[in-house]
């Protein structure tokens, strides 16, 4: 073969080629697109404001004459978090069969009494009552109230063995008891979703402060400065 001929034809193969090569370019392809996993406690286990029923269960003996004193404590706590503004109905619910049936019916209007000397709208307290068991001596009454909430999901996924990587990754369940634990110190959800109303200053307090700073001065010393 003559060297004209071989060139001509690697001439023709190099064109081919630039050709297909651009007609591959102006043609329509699907982009594959490789997701991750979050490695970011915050994007595993958000914290999401929710409305939730808030329960107290408060055991009655059959014997009971009135509300002790340990139920008294525990009920106040328990209507600490509701919240007067938004007047959730409270649902104070009696065990219907059981032994304790009528002093648990007694109590529990005593029930009724004090969480409206705690705030709650007298018609915002509903009487219920629930199946309990024949042979239960202290079958709880138990209150229920919604309440909005900051939580979390449930701690405990284990997808695969912690061990069995190489890479250097946060597990599932990485920060998921340490945003729980943060959930549950959150006050007052709203803070969340933005800012509170600014106060008023208090000018009294900001003139005596002011009056504290110019009395003192510059209180850079010259040790502070001098390395």
């Amino acid at each position: 073969m003559s060297s004209a001929m071989f060139k001509a034809r690697a001439s023709v193969a190099i064109l081919t080629v630039a050709a297909a090569a651009l007609l591959a370019g102006c043609a329509n392809r699907d982009s594959v697109v490789v997701g991750s996993i979050p490695d970011d406690y915050r994007t595993n286990h958000p914290i999401v404001i929710s409305e939730k029923d808030k329960t107290l269960d408060l055991p009655v003996s059959a014997s009971a004459q009135g509300v002790s004193k340990m139920q008294r404590q525990a009920l106040a706590g328990f209507l600490d978090g509701y919240d007067t503004g938004a007047a959730p109905v409270l649902t104070i619910a009696v065990p219907a069969g059981s032994a304790n049936e009528h002093a648990a019916g007694k109590v529990a209007r005593e029930f009724a009494r004090l969480a409206a000397a705690n705030g709650v709208r007298p018609n915002r307290i509903a009487m219920a009552r629930y199946q309990a068991s024949p042979d239960e001596l202290t079958a709880p009454v138990r209150l229920v109230y919604s309440s909005i909430r900051a939580q979390t999901d449930k701690c405990g996924r284990w997808p695969k063995d912690i061990l069995d990587t190489s890479d250097n990754r946060h597990y599932a369940n990485f920060g998921c008891s340490y945003q729980n634990n943060l959930a549950a110190q959150i006050a007052n959800p709203a803070d969340l979703l933005g800012p509170r109303r600014r106060t008023t200053i208090d000018a009294e307090n900001r003139n005596v402060v002011i009056d504290v700073y110019r009395e003192a001065g510059n209180g850079t010393t010259a040790r502070e400065v001098n390395y």
